[in-house]
């Protein structure tokens, strides 16, 4: 039987609760001890002394606590560039230098995880196949780079998150295996999936691809973490689990351990990632994560 934690990314807290203080706070208001922290919150380009500061105060209230920073990832403010896969050379180099800055900070946090969001390619470059291969050869040979850095830095794994784009690979499942292929088995750190159960609505994809269940059958043991958000499988919604939304997501808890359970995976990260509108009521958001958490844990 596959062995189930539970946890949650901490995007919930951008712009709302930034400060270590109050995010971890809540994390112990509500009984959660596993978190993904969202780079949305430290920038890992952040200058000194800000930056030491920031993840000063991250691992001592942490530790106080008692919360386990499982593992660090890209936010929204990273999801919105096309960082390994730019098209301009320039603009490739300073993504590679992002994500060596980010694996700096996640091991000088005393977290030996890191990953997201890694490329998007540009309607231009993915449209000619050519330059296609040839910017996917780079971005291939760059996180080779990055999975040999990361195990000079003592990190145990890289997560690589599937998106619900063409352009942003990998958005099928026989892409997945083939890209984690490439990357691996050279003596760099492993680069594994984190599956996100919304990401399988991508336009022009059906069948298993579009199926968040068979994703996880098939590819369950290479993604150690699962993002969990309810959706109705249309976008990638970001749903909280509460009783509205459960009402009309597609996401069955159950199902989703039955599923992990089939692809052999002996062990395994649930990660709430519910993302709230920017202008959603703040204690509404509160309610949402204590509902949601509650719905959660019933099954685990």
């Amino acid at each position: 039987m596959v062995k189930v934690y539970l946890g949650w990314n901490n995007c919930w807290a951008v712009k709302r609760w930034p400060l270590p203080e109050e995010w971890i706070e809540i994390c112990r208001q509500m009984d959660v001890e596993n978190v993904q922290f969202s780079f949305d919150l430290l920038d890992p380009k952040t200058s000194e002394p800000a930056l030491s500061n920031m993840i000063r105060r991250i691992k001592d209230v942490s530790s106080e606590y008692g919360v386990k920073i499982h593992s660090t990832f890209t936010g929204l403010a990273a999801y919105s560039m096309n960082l390994l896969t730019h098209p301009d050379a320039g603009m490739r180099v300073d993504a590679l230098d992002w994500y060596r800055r980010a694996i700096e900070v996640t091991s000088l946090m005393g977290v030996d995880v890191t990953g997201g969001h890694i490329a998007a390619q540009s309607y231009n470059d993915f449209r000619k196949l050519e330059r296609r291969k040839f910017i996917e050869s780079i971005l291939v040979d760059y996180v080779k780079y990055l999975s040999f850095y990361a195990k000079s830095m003592d990190l145990k794994m890289l997560l690589w998150e599937p998106m619900p784009v063409l352009r942003e690979p990998p958005a099928t499942i026989e892409d997945a295996k083939r890209i984690l292929e490439m990357v691996n088995g050279r003596g760099g750190t492993p680069v594994k999936l984190a599956i996100d159960l919304g990401h399988q609505c991508t336009i022009n994809v059906s069948g298993k691809d579009a199926d968040p269940y068979s994703w996880l059958r098939e590819l369950g043991t290479l993604s150690p973490v699962i993002h969990m958000q309810q959706t109705d499988g249309k976008g990638d919604r970001h749903w909280p689990f509460t009783e509205n939304y459960n009402r009309i997501g597609i996401i069955d808890p159950r199902k989703v351990i039955e599923a992990i359970e089939d692809s052999g995976a002996s062990e395994t990260y649930l990660m709430l990632e519910y993302i709230p509108p920017f202008e959603e009521d703040d204690d509404r958001v509160l309610e949402n994560l204590k509902e949601s958490l509650k719905y959660l844990k019933d099954f685990i």
